[in-house]
């Protein structure tokens, strides 16, 4: 097992992989007790060798991997990609391209909705993944020969998992498909941690424009407070507490301390009196400023009926061109759909407006209808009367 330690050693390695036309990756990180994450272990595999960089080792300089992520002619090849390529882009500002994400192929390959590595190494590599150490310290030096083979293990069977679905995705044609989708994964609005957005976390499906301008102020205010100190936002102030001062707005200390879920003593802090004046920011707000629902409200405009109808033939949509429905349109997407033709969702354009978008403006068109055929549901033309 090869352990790289050193700058000049890494150098070497990734010059190496730079040559191949395809590199597996993998990280190891932990962030449970700091809000911006601790890249602990790299996981790198080419065709013919693999290696673990530790990029906690004293003195190494990731200067050669990052220079790798940009390598224009080597595909980094990964699985649910989001949040690794969110350490690189904060850490090393790259970005990796050109990228494939074994999580999204599988889901246009017809494995499932969100398929797992362990089940595409068991499906596809005939193997099996060691998870006993899967709540290990990375950040701890040393670590074991087992831990160590663990975290090896992610990226070894990551080579065949890729080639399977490479080779699936040219013979049905679907390559395309998978690369519209990295090209979301792959943008660096992606992963921009604007405090200003923060107040989207939370899933609302209505509010007051008071509360809703208080919300936003002072989710802005939490996430600045735990990028500044570099701890988790829960740290800062736990998510139905933030909630709950939007919804009473306290404008004193002694008014805040009769907010249930406002820990005992916090408002005298330096942190309430921080969260006092980020409440009177939002009750300043401009009217401008406030967030909106409007697609929640479209969303609730939609006819239950057709909302339905929409879902059976996403359905059968799903099932007849082996895409797992998710990747197709969600759940308030078909929502969004049923309310309007010209809705702003994925579904109505590129290669899901071939297989679903299409046809679902046709079904709330009467163009087509949905029967049973045979013992089976089936989408059917409707003649023109």
């Amino acid at each position: 097992m090869k352990i790289i330690t050193t700058t000049p050693e890494l150098a070497e390695f990734c010059a190496r992989l730079a040559e191949e036309p395809f590199v597996a990756l993998d990280t190891e990180f932990m962030r449970d007790q700091t809000y911006w994450a601790r890249l602990c272990l790299i996981q790198a595999a080419g065709r013919d060798e693999a290696a673990i960089i530790d990029p906690l080792a004293p003195g190494i300089d990731l200067a050669p991997f990052w220079a790798l992520l940009r390598a224009p002619s080597t595909v980094k090849v990964f699985h649910a990609a989001r949040q690794d390529i969110e350490i690189f882009h904060t850490q090393g500002k790259v970005l990796p391209a050109p990228m494939f994400d074994t999580q999204i192929a599988a889901m246009v390959c017809g494995y499932g909705e969100a398929a797992s590595y362990e089940s595409l190494v068991r499906q596809i590599c005939k193997g099996t993944i060691d998870k006993t150490h899967r709540f290990t310290d990375w950040a701890r030096r040393p670590l074991s020969e087992r831990q160590l083979a663990y975290a090896l293990d992610d990226v070894t069977y990551l080579r065949d998992v890729y080639r399977s679905l490479k080779a699936r995705l040219d013979k049905t044609g679907r390559m395309a498909w998978v690369a519209e989708e990295m090209g979301a994964l792959i943008s660096a609005e992606t992963y921009e941690l604007d405090p200003e957005v923060a107040w989207r976390r939370f899933k609302l499906r209505s509010g007051s424009r008071k509360m809703l301008a208080v919300l936003k102020a002072i989710a802005a205010w939490r996430e600045r407070e735990a990028q500044a100190r570099d701890v988790p936002r829960g740290r800062i102030l736990k998510d139905d507490a933030v909630l709950d001062v939007a919804s009473h707005a306290p404008a004193t200390a002694e008014a805040m301390e009769h907010v249930r879920s406002i820990p005992k003593g916090f408002a005298q802090s330096r942190s309430g009196q921080g969260l006092l004046e980020a409440i009177k920011r939002g009750l300043a707000m401009r009217p401008e400023e406030i967030p909106q629902l409007d697609r929640d409200d479209r969303a609730r405009d939609a006819d239950p009926g057709i909302t339905d109808m929409l879902k059976v033939l996403l359905r059968l949509k799903s099932d007849e061109h082996h895409v797992a429905a998710r990747l197709i349109a969600s759940a308030s997407d078909v929502e969004l759909l049923a309310a309007d033709d010209k809705a702003d969702v994925p579904a109505l354009h590129g290669w899901r407006f071939d297989i679903f978008g299409s046809d679902a403006l046709k079904l709330k068109r009467g163009e087509l209808a949905l029967a049973a055929e045979n013992g089976r549901l089936k989408v059917l033309a409707r003649e023109k009367v």
